[in-house]
C-alpha cells in the first residue's frame, strides 16, 4: 500500500512538471481606462469593446511610460487615458496588474528593449 501511495505522489509531481505552464504566463491588454480606484482598474479595448478589470495590490508602483524610461504615480492614471497592462492570474486566479504603461496613442505598443 505504501508503494502505491508513493507511486501516485511521484506521478502527480511528474505531471505537474511536465504540464504546460500557460497559467503562469503574463499577458498584455491595451485599452482606454474606464475606471480607476485604489485597488482596481477597469480598461476597455476600443477595437473589441472587451472590458477587463484588474486588481491593484497595495503600494503598487509599477507605472511607466511606453518606453519604460519614465515612472509615474497612480494619480497620473485618469479615466480616458490609453494604457497597456501586463497582468497575470497567479494569485488565486484573480487578474491583477503587474505593470501599467501609460501610452500616448492606440497604435503605440510596449517596448521590450
Amino acid at each position: 500500500m505504501k508503494r502505491i501511495i508513493t507511486a501516485i505522489v511521484a506521478m502527480a509531481i511528474v505531471a505537474g512538471l511536465v504540464a504546460p505552464n500557460a497559467a503562469l504566463a503574463s499577458n498584455t491588454f491595451y485599452g482606454i481606462t474606464a475606471h480607476v480606484s485604489m485597488n482596481n482598474i477597469k480598461v476597455t479595448d476600443p477595437h473589441t469593446n472587451q472590458t477587463l478589470s484588474f486588481e491593484i495590490l497595495p503600494k503598487f508602483d509599477q507605472i511607466f511610460s511606453a518606453d519604460g524610461k519614465t515612472t509615474y504615480q497612480m494619480k497620473d492614471i485618469k479615466p480616458g487615458r490609453y494604457v497597456g497592462i501586463i497582468y497575470d492570474q497567479k494569485a488565486l486566479g484573480v487578474r491583477h496588474a503587474d505593470k501599467i504603461y501609460l501610452m500616448t496613442n492606440a497604435n503605440e505598443r510596449i517596448r521590450t528593449e
